[in-house]
């Protein structure tokens, strides 16, 4: 090749780089994902399904990924502080840690997720609100990148990424909790 061609060919791959470089710098530094679904059962059946890791690995869409994934659970059982680490072989499951951050009995589960290996803040959200004879139940997923160029175009895809995941996850949820809800008598008046 000569030297020209190699020259025009280096300087070229410099400007694909630093244009890549400028083109992240304007790219959101944040990534959100949201899903939700109206299930047939009161705040509190939902809230006990989400407020630990006992029943996690019944509605999660990444459970049966890998049914190698280990599981460990630290802290309380419930609440604030319960957390729950795996570890998986399987790149689509990876491992990681969750732990409970907020607990608003009927209204509120706030996680914070980490990824090993990833450099970034995490943090899922389920809102409960009452609608009609049951539940809205909002799943959220908040990331943020801290400035890495890499994840602001990882948080481009993230949606398209997890999106179907959380619906799948709701659906699996909602079969669970209404299953619950048909299970346990209704209060007496």
């Amino acid at each position: 090749m000569p030297i020209k061609a190699l020259r025009n060919l280096l300087i070229g791959m410099a400007v694909l780089v630093a244009a890549a470089v400028i083109t992240g710098l304007f790219l959101p530094d944040t990534a959100h994902v949201e899903r939700s679904t109206v299930i047939k059962a009161s705040p509190a059946t939902v809230f006990r399904l989400l407020n630990s890791f006992e029943h996690f690995n019944e509605w999660s869409p990444w459970a049966t990924l890998d049914p190698k994934t280990q599981y460990s659970r630290k802290g309380p059982a419930e609440g604030v502080g319960a957390s729950q680490a795996w570890f998986s072989e399987n790149q689509a499951v990876g491992s990681g840690r969750q732990e409970i951050i907020e607990s608003v009995p009927n209204e509120r589960v706030r996680l914070k997720v980490e990824f090993t290996g990833f450099d970034s803040d995490n943090v899922s959200t389920f809102t409960l609100v009452p609608e009609g004879e049951g539940t809205r139940l909002t799943w959220g997923y908040d990331s943020s990148f801290k400035g890495n160029l890499m994840g602001r175009y990882f948080g481009l895809m993230l949606d398209r990424m997890l999106g179907k995941d959380y619906e799948n996850g709701l659906l699996d949820l909602k079969l669970l909790a209404e299953r619950d809800a048909a299970a346990t008598p209704a209060p007496a008046p």
